[in-house]
């Protein structure tokens, strides 16, 4: 059941009860715009991937600059979104076991809905579950790309699927997904570009054997945030898939940016706020932010507002900021802005988004749909 938001509607943001989830809305908002420019320029289809944000109120804002839907992971992420209103959808992953499908089936009754394969028996479950609800299913070939996780090899093994897809009775052949997830985290610039040129050439090899095969490829979508602007001026991907480009992640922040246009502008506007509990040494602060605040899997926080303090040695319920000669002095109930490793999983710990203008809360927002698993 969720909590109690951790702050009201206009109070100022050091009495916002900690650990929470904030949002500094001006960065956020111009990260929102400055993607919208860019996919308009490049021509291309924008759905953002809500498993970063899992929101309603943040798909619609970004609905209202011109994304056609968003993405999910998993069918709960989509019934939860889809229960709010939101009703354009693509499940950008395999759904496998009945219940899971006939979930999926019956929520492609209230939503324009899309679903990935890379499976030739999950084609048919899907089909013959779709047929027993008198639904047709929006249902895109998952190919690998270089992210060794999910997908079908390009080339004969993708068509092959494509073409038991398109010869289903209730399933109806939308196109390729592509994602190319291990290219996102690459440090180096010019070495993701080079990554996404390989993929877009597996993609177009695999478009002229459908097209071999009679069979139209309208869709290939996919991208991140470390890549979206290769795959949309590849003049291959039709769609993109970038998520994290609204919080952008201290990993993210590792990323080496290009010359070209839309590499920089991007901020951080995503943070747990933390509090000082404790004050045990000279070298030593304890805030009160641990690992059921966020996640650490892409390694620690960011101290926001004092680079030379280093968040170290995590436990449930508390974390270390490492003072050097140049940190800030910190007393007892001080609160501190920590910049996250990994956005995702960190929003799933949360209930609430707690959004800041001008050190003053202007908005709350749900997770909508935090926990939604499976």
């Amino acid at each position: 059941m969720p909590v109690s938001p951790p702050a009201e509607i206009g109070m100022a943001l050091v009495e916002v009860d900690t650990p929470a989830l904030i949002i500094d809305l001006d960065v956020f908002e111009a990260n929102m715009e400055r993607m919208a420019k860019a996919v308009r320029a490049m021509g291309v289809v924008f759905r953002p991937h809500a498993k970063t944000h899992k929101s309603a109120d943040i798909a619609r804002a970004q609905m209202s600059r011109g994304a056609v839907g968003v993405c999910c992971q998993k069918v709960t992420e989509a019934e939860a979104l889809v229960d709010a209103g939101i009703t354009n959808i693509l499940v950008t992953n395999e759904v496998v076991g009945q219940k899971k499908i006939e979930r999926l089936v019956r929520l492609a009754k209230r939503a324009v809905l899309g679903v990935c394969v890379d499976n030739s028996g999950n084609v048919d479950s899907l089909n013959d579950c779709a047929a027993a609800h008198d639904v047709r299913l929006d249902t895109l070939v998952e190919i690998n790309v270089g992210s060794a996780r999910c997908g079908v090899s390009p080339g004969p093994a993708a068509v092959a699927l494509a073409k038991q897809v398109a010869s289903s009775s209730h399933l109806s052949f939308g196109g390729l997904q592509a994602y190319h997830g291990r290219a996102q985290h690459i440090r180096k610039f010019e070495e993701r570009r080079l990554a996404i040129e390989s993929a877009a050439s597996q993609v177009r090899e695999t478009m002229t054997q459908l097209a071999a095969e009679d069979i139209v490829c309208a869709r290939v979508t996919g991208a991140g945030t470390g890549t979206w602007q290769f795959e949309g001026a590849s003049g291959i991907y039709t769609e993109l898939q970038a998520g994290s480009y609204l919080f952008m992640d201290a990993d993210y922040g590792q990323n080496e940016d290009g010359d070209d246009e839309w590499s920089h502008g991007f901020g951080h506007s995503l943070f747990v706020y933390s509090t000082v509990m404790s004050l045990p040494d000279p070298a030593r602060v304890v805030v009160d932010a641990g690992l059921k605040s966020m996640a650490f899997d892409s390694g620690m926080p960011v101290v926001a507002d004092d680079p030379s303090t280093e968040y170290a040695r995590p436990s449930d319920e508390h974390g270390n900021l490492q003072l050097s000669a140049s940190s800030k002095r910190y007393t007892l109930g001080d609160k501190v802005r920590l910049i996250p490793g990994h956005c995702d999983p960190t929003v799933n710990l949360h209930d609430w988004y707690v959004g800041v203008r001008a050190q003053q809360v202007e908005a709350l927002w749900p997770v909508t749909a935090r926990g939604a698993l499976f």
